[in-house]
């Protein structure tokens, strides 16, 4: 792509966005979005290969979104270049126009607050079940108010979220992630360990079934492979961060950060699957015995690796946020003084506000499965449907060959048709179980 003019035949470069400050390195950029990506969809990856019908049908699957997924990384990476702005619903407002731009913001918002919601409900129940598994040893009795998730959950968020969600920039996050991402790794290396070691009071169903029941049933395990893949929220603020900013770079960084996802979740979808086959639990955690000591462990680090992954989501919900505010204050609306919406008087209370209305949802509002169910339909317009209308967008304002820009804009009209499907798919699914 490098060194191409305006009139050759390729996309050409473009001047990076002004908006971040380029302080991230090509390594940083992989493990910040590893992390994005390697969340609590680790989790239900043997339930998702157990859904597909074994094996081969959930590989086909994953290697049918990687696809798509790398390539919606490339597009927003692109997306950014050309219109320079440094968020996903910048990029977003500035090449579409700002009614697709606004339908972004609110699903952005929405999506991330829901993922926060998810990640600290996933922190809470690993908490909880390693007291269980702490106090097994114990005559049965009622479990200590210190144990109880109203207490646990407040004090991690105050003491450990909160300071990690305060960077002023997502650069920071690369030192954490390094941690979540190893955390993430032990969890697929315990589950791939764990089916040869086979150790006492673990029982293996024998001969799980290896072919999908439906192509429905195919079919239905999109939604949790893109929510488990799910980094493209990051990838423009991650891009803008950068150092080296060439498309073919961020390219080279995409394709290596989703293999490297993709060898982690396989390991942990087929061995997880192989180990327990269709009784496998939704949790793969779950269906170990709660006082191995392995597991227990385990259970720790991916709390550990989730608590690293939610400042990253809050640092993109914020940024929203801050738009809301920066075009306020320009309105007239906001006192001037305070129309930095980075500084610390602004980001502080809207950090605060984030952690407190994500917390309250998961104390005051137990049963959150159903709306979380939807995540992963949510997300197709982030991976699929928003990168593809960029790229359609994007081919009307640049000077490109006419058999190129015929190729991207097919490419773009696929991508916003898989997302619609994936989309629908998974929202019917959601409201049948729901009703």
């Amino acid at each position: 792509m490098e060194g191409q003019t305006p009139g050759s035949r390729g996309l050409p470069e473009k001047p990076h966005p002004a908006a971040a400050a380029a302080t991230l390195s090509s390594m940083g950029a992989v493990f910040i979005l590893m992390k994005s990506a390697l969340g609590a969809g680790l989790l239900n990856f043997p339930w998702a290969f157990s859904k597909a019908g074994g094996v081969v049908p959930a590989f086909l699957v994953e290697l049918v979104s990687l696809v798509f997924l790398v390539s919606g990384l490339v597009i927003l990476g692109y997306a950014a270049a050309v219109s320079g702005q440094a968020t996903y619903q910048g990029v977003v407002r500035g090449l579409c126009g700002p009614a697709i731009g606004k339908l972004c913001e609110a699903c952005f918002l929405v999506n991330l607050l829901m993922i926060s919601v998810a990640f600290l409900r996933v922190i809470g129940d690993q908490l909880e079940k390693l007291c269980d598994s702490l106090l097994s040893g114990t005559p049965p009795a009622p479990q200590p108010w210190y144990t109880d998730q109203r207490f646990t959950l407040p004090l991690l968020s105050a003491l450990v979220i909160l300071p990690l969600s305060t960077p002023r920039e997502i650069a920071f996050q690369k030192y954490t992630s390094i941690l979540g991402t190893l955390a993430a790794c032990y969890l697929a290396l315990v589950i791939t360990v764990q089916y040869y070691l086979w150790p006492q009071g673990l029982v293996r169903e024998s001969g799980p079934s290896l072919s999908p029941a439906s192509w429905t049933s195919v079919f239905s395990v999109f939604p949790t492979i893109c929510f488990g893949f799910q980094c493209h929220e990051a990838a423009v603020s991650i891009y803008c961060s950068m150092h080296k900013r060439s498309l073919s770079h961020w390219a080279l960084v995409s394709v290596l950060s989703l293999l490297a996802c993709c060898l982690i979740y396989s390991l942990t979808g087929v061995y997880g699957f192989l180990t327990f086959g269709t009784e496998v639990s939704a949790d793969i955690l779950m269906s170990y015995p709660g006082n191995d000591m392995v597991i227990i462990v385990a259970r720790v680090l991916f709390a550990v690796s989730i608590v690293t992954v939610y400042p990253i989501v809050l640092f993109l919900g914020r940024s929203v946020m801050q738009d809301f505010w920066r075009r306020s204050c320009l309105r007239g609306w906001g006192p001037r003084a305070l129309a930095d919406p980075s500084g610390l008087w602004v980001r502080m209370p809207l950090t605060v506000l984030w952690v407190t209305v994500t917390l309250s949802m998961v104390l005051f509002m137990p049963d959150l499965s159903e709306i979380v169910s939807i995540i992963g339909g949510i997300s197709s317009f982030f991976i699929f449907i928003f990168p593809g209308l960029c790229l359609i967008c994007a081919m009307g304002i640049e000077p490109i060959g006419p058999r190129v820009k015929c190729c991207l804009e097919v490419w773009g009209v696929v991508s916003v048709l898989v997302g619609t499907f994936i989309f629908g798919q998974s929202t019917v699914a959601a409201v049948w179980e729901m009703f």
